[in-house]
């Protein structure tokens, strides 16, 4: 195994996740939008701002698979729409990647960004009910890409800790 790729809706905690699995496997951790950004010189609401939603998910998708390809071990911590778009989701099984969905209930997640809005362009400007409404779409329209992944961890209720330990428990 050379890759985990965690993914999952935004705000389920795939960062903090990565980085408890990198600490507790030894291996180096890498967050997409840490690595777009930097490649941009911009932060992800000024390349939405500056130069789109399709102009951010090409660059995405190639730094995506740069690190997929990538011969280092490595942990990535992927956007909530990576696996949506650009086939993303075809470079989340493979030799040597394993994939998990970091799954929340709709709730769980309106929980957590409803805090946390203006950080992030998709639900800076949304009301509380918009936004409840927009995750509920969202992630009907991304279950399908969700699930290609190779493994399933419920998240609700679960500290990024235990969220880390399961992983580890389900890959050994």
């Amino acid at each position: 195994m050379q890759k985990i790729i965690l993914i999952g809706y935004m705000g389920v905690g795939k960062t903090t996740v990565a980085q408890i699995l990198a600490e507790k496997l030894n291996w180096e951790w890498v967050d997409l939008d840490k690595i777009i950004e930097s490649k941009a010189q911009l932060s992800i609401p000024q390349i939405f701002e500056k130069y789109g939603e399709i102009y951010f998910r090409k660059l995405e998708h190639e730094l995506f698979k740069e690190a997929v390809q990538s011969e280092r071990q490595l942990i990535i911590s992927t956007g909530g729409g990576t696996p949506c778009y650009a086939n993303n989701h075809l470079l989340l099984n493979g030799k040597g990647i394993e994939s998990i969905y970091l799954k929340a209930s709709i709730g769980a997640i309106f929980d957590r960004l409803k805090t946390a809005k203006n950080n992030r362009p998709l639900i800076a400007n949304q009301t509380d009910e918009e936004l409840k409404e927009f995750i509920a779409k969202n992630l009907f329209d991304r279950s399908y890409f969700y699930i290609q992944a190779t493994h399933k961890v419920e998240i609700d209720d679960k500290s990024p800790a235990t969220v880390a330990n399961e992983i580890l428990e389900r890959l050994h």
